[in-house]
């Protein structure tokens, strides 16, 4: 028989159960009477809580960064990184400007700067102790990558080997940055500002008193943005690539660096970080996003680990994300402590994996992969993928069983049937699992309502009003189902304060099922759910031991102090993801809505972080009314968002991206003759926004979407830069004068020779041109390739790899013509008639190449809101 509404034992069930059981009902019912919902006006005080703890402490941690040390001050802290002289390096490679592939500035200029830089380390170095090799790297190669094969010639690394005189070790750390940058860019962000870490480590290894076991490779290469030329030619050509057996890759757009890739494999990696890093910075779960393939961007470490089988850390500085790969990545926008922050910790790192003992054979020490973050920059956790297996289902199975304890627990202190309690748990798990799936569905839904008014990326200039668009969506979502429920539900058989108190239950075990669901899917993400499981199963155990799992409310308060550290761990981990990512979407592409990916940022932050908080505010009196007043604050951030204050787009601060090429077109026949020839501009829009915010400052009569011509003309008969996937959406402005080239790009076929079988035929070609050069093969029916001078990849797997194929051609400090030749077979064997399409562009991206006058005209009317990376390039269809 279920408890009488007004909370009171009746004399039947009391003289049922017995009459000291009687006693502690009536006990522990009369202290459910006086632990009342708390007064209404503490509800607010209890949320506004959680978010003075976020600002109070989690933006506090996340900006942390120690003081700049000065060279003044070097006596004083012998041995530690000095973040003046390495912000002096910074300066003078920034105030270079662009230093791009082929360019006078990046293959003479900075050249000869850094060989200077090493020249002072090696006058200051203990030449007792070290010794110190420098040379500069001449590299020529070819292969496949990201859809397209990368030619390239003359690339050239600056590289240096220390190591002590009495080391005998063929085992050598390679420490890894570039020194190159995307057109347009100084690039103090991405990546002077690892180069000059570099040299400032390099330097205090040399004039250090302390030995280490294994030689140390600084490269500094001169190739990586277009992309990675520099890092291939090393560790496929170099004669001490062989020897490097770990790997420090560093890479970014400034501020702290972030530890987002380790391994594959060899956990001994992250011992070493766990036991020298002074300041902590690294989450597995963004190694999980980076490898999936949703980050925008790639890094030297790939070529490293699938090349060289090098096995390293990747570490990238997060901050500066809006200048990324703009004129505006400039000197001003490091700060010296988050140089000293990168600087003692890469230092620390070099020192520690200089002396591992893992060093002479790290074959033995590949055991798998790491579970590894920090803990809001205060400590490092990692322990191995096993390991964490076993937590996960530990934690997960023992949570459930704590569970059912509980709900044992509460029907004996009851007297009600356990089916009462199955019940109610079944009823809170289906509200929990609802207010999970509302936590995710209601940002969602505003993302489509701003994107069907056009009004995506309103964050973009205003990160704060992702708390209203979608954080307080969330937070309603999450509590909406319960809420309702504990003010509507029909009976009272179970109190409100067992109600609440199932409710967590049933967000426990929802994130226990999610814990081992992850962890079948071998995603370590999963020790997400487990932080959260740990500490609510503290708090329960506790609640169950101390008897105030069945006192009111009071279990209540252990509850909310056991969430304390979730909250501070999740809500720093998606902060940073969302610092990260709100600039990476302005250039995600026009055909994805990026408020989604921010939305769901935002829904699983807010799930992780107050699934067991949030629901507490039914501990107060009217918690519909915070419900009314959060939905209160999402219109008001709402009406914010569609003035001007949502606007995207801020000059130099937060710039929309058009990449722009001023294109001569031509279009030649089988028969040698120029069919077509025109001219115009080639926008490629990086945002969901498209080319609408141009319209205010432009004149864009006769804009085009390019989808319209790529059925009809090989790569949509434009000069695509790598980025070729996205060339149906991009878009075309026609012209009536000619783009003026600075100088052209050749074509020439010098040989064509049928071979011995006389179906298959060879093709010889010279090329000449800009530093950077494309080509697009598009075979005719019955026509296949089946070798040419470059990386063979694509034609051994034509499965995957279909026309039109794309080579990029790259030459840094040698400009002599690209000889390259092409076989193909023919079914009929009729060479005599077309036998293959073929792209050619030339891209004239150098800081010094002139544009035409009409160019310049067209460019001065961009919005000062934009950045544009813009050049002249040619295009010319062949047939053969």
């Amino acid at each position: 028989m279920g408890a009488p509404t007004d909370g009171k034992v009746s004399t039947i069930q009391a003289t049922s159960i017995g009459s000291d059981s009687a006693n502690l009902i009536i006990e522990l019912e009369g202290r459910e009477r006086a632990a009342k919902q708390f007064p209404w006006y503490y509800g607010p005080t209890y949320l506004l809580f959680w978010v003075g703890l976020f600002f109070a402490v989690v933006i506090p941690l996340f900006q942390a960064v120690p003081t700049a040390l000065k060279i003044a001050e070097e006596s004083a802290s012998p041995g530690k990184f000095v973040a003046e002289r390495a912000q002096g390096i910074l300066l003078s490679i920034s105030q270079m400007g662009p230093r791009v592939v082929g360019d006078h500035v990046n293959e003479v200029t900075i050249v000869e700067y850094m060989l200077a830089e090493i020249a002072k380390v090696r006058s200051a170095m203990r030449d007792d102790l070290f010794d110190l090799e420098c040379e500069v790297q001449r590299v020529s190669g070819s292969y496949l990558h990201n859809g397209l094969v990368n030619h390239y010639q003359g690339v050239q690394n600056v590289i240096v080997k220390l190591s002590t005189r009495t080391s005998n070790s063929s085992s050598y750390l390679l420490v890894n940055s570039h020194y190159d940058t995307k057109p347009g860019s100084p690039g103090a962000g991405d990546d002077a500002y690892m180069v000059a870490v570099m040299l400032e480590v390099l330097r205090q290894m040399a004039i250090s008193a302390d030995l280490f076991l294994h030689p140390i490779v600084f490269l500094f290469n001169g190739g990586e943005e277009q992309p990675m030329l520099g890092s291939h030619g090393f560790i496929t050509q170099h004669r001490w690539s062989a020897n490097c057996k770990a790997l420090i890759n560093l890479d970014g757009s400034g501020g702290r660096e972030l530890l987002f890739q380790g391994g594959p494999n060899h956990p001994w990696l992250m011992e070493h970080y766990k036991k020298s890093i002074p300041h902590p910075f690294a989450t597995t779960t963004g190694e999980e996003i980076f490898q999936a393939g949703l980050i925008p961007s790639d890094t030297d470490f790939r070529i490293f680990r699938d090349f060289g089988v090098v096995p390293g850390l990747d570490m990238a500085g997060i901050y500066n994300g809006f200048v990324y790969h703009t004129e505006f990545d400039r000197y001003t926008v490091i700060s010296g402590g988050a140089l000293q922050s990168t600087g003692d910790n890469v230092l620390a790192l070099v020192q520690s994996i200089s002396n591992a003992h893992e060093m002479y054979d790290t074959a033995p020490y590949s055991e798998g992969h790491s579970v590894f973050f920090d803990f809001i920059g205060l400590f490092f956790v990692f322990y191995k993928e096993s390991t964490g297996v076993v937590l996960n289902i530990c934690f997960s199975i023992g949570a459930m069983l704590l569970v059912c304890l509980s709900l044992w627990r509460m029907r004996k202190v009851s007297g009600h049937a356990v089916g009462t309690f199955a019940g109610a748990f079944g009823v809170q798990f289906l509200l929990a699992l609802a207010g999970v799936v509302l936590a995710l569905a209601l940002p969602l839904i505003m993302c489509v309502l701003y994107d069907a008014g056009d009004r995506t990326l309103t964050y973009f200039s205003n990160s704060w009003l992702v708390i209203g668009l979608f954080i307080c969506p969330s937070v309603i979502g999450l509590i909406l189902p319960l809420t309702l429920y504990l003010t509507l539900r029909p009976s009272e058989k179970i109190t409100h304060a067992y109600h609440l108190q199932i409710a967590g239950h049933a967000y426990c075990v929802l994130l226990a099922v999610l814990c081992l669901v992850t962890t079948a899917l071998s995603i370590r993400s999963a020790y997400l759910f487990l932080i959260s499981i740990v500490f609510y199963v503290g708090a329960l155990i506790i609640n169950l031991v101390t008897r105030l799992h069945c006192r009111g409310y009071y279990w209540s308060f252990v509850l909310g102090a056991s969430q304390l550290m979730p909250f501070l761990y999740h809500a720093y981990l998606f902060h940073m993801f969302i610092v990260i990512l709100i600039p990476m979407v302005g250039r995600f592409g026009v055909t994805t809505n990026p408020d989604t990916i921010i939305a769901v940022l935002c829904a699983f932050g807010t799930i992780l972080s107050l699934s067991f908080a949030a629901p507490l505010i039914n501990m107060f009196r009217r918690p519909k009314s915070m419900l009314g007043g959060l939905a209160l604050a999402m219109f008001v951030f709402c009406m914010i968002s569609v003035s001007d204050v949502g606007f995207p787009y801020r000059p130099k601060t937060n710039v929309m991206r058009v990449d722009m090429m001023q294109v001569h077109r031509r279009f030649f026949e089988h028969d040698g003759s120029m069919s077509s020839e025109n001219s115009g501009y080639y926008l490629h829009m990086l945002d969901r926004n498209k080319d609408g915010p141009l319209h205010d400052t432009m004149n864009l009569t006769g804009l085009t979407r390019l989808g319209e011509d790529c059925d009809s003309e090989l790569m949509c008969g434009i000069p695509c830069y790598r980025w070729c996937s996205a060339r149906k959406e991009a878009r075309w402005l026609p012209r009536e004068e000619p783009v003026q080239l600075p100088y052209p790009t050749v074509l020439e076929l010098v040989n064509k020779t049928v071979l011995a079988r006389s179906d298959q035929a060879r093709l010889e070609f010279r090329l000449s041109g800009p530093p950077n050069m494309g080509l697009f093969f598009k075979p005719r029916s019955g026509v296949k390739l089946l070798r040419w001078s470059f990386a063979q990849g694509m034609l051994d797997n034509p499965a995957r790899y279909r026309p039109p194929l794309q080579v990029q051609i790259t030459y840094g400090i040698d400009s002599t013509p690209i000889e390259f030749y092409v076989e193909l077979s023919k079914d009929n064997g009729n060479f005599d008639e077309p036998v293959c399409e073929l792209g050619v562009s030339g891209h004239y991206v150098g800081p010094r190449v002139e544009r035409d006058a009409l160019s310049e005209q067209f460019l001065a009317t961009l919005p000062d809101y934009t950045f544009s990376m813009q050049w002249p390039s040619s295009y010319a269809r062949y047939v053969y």
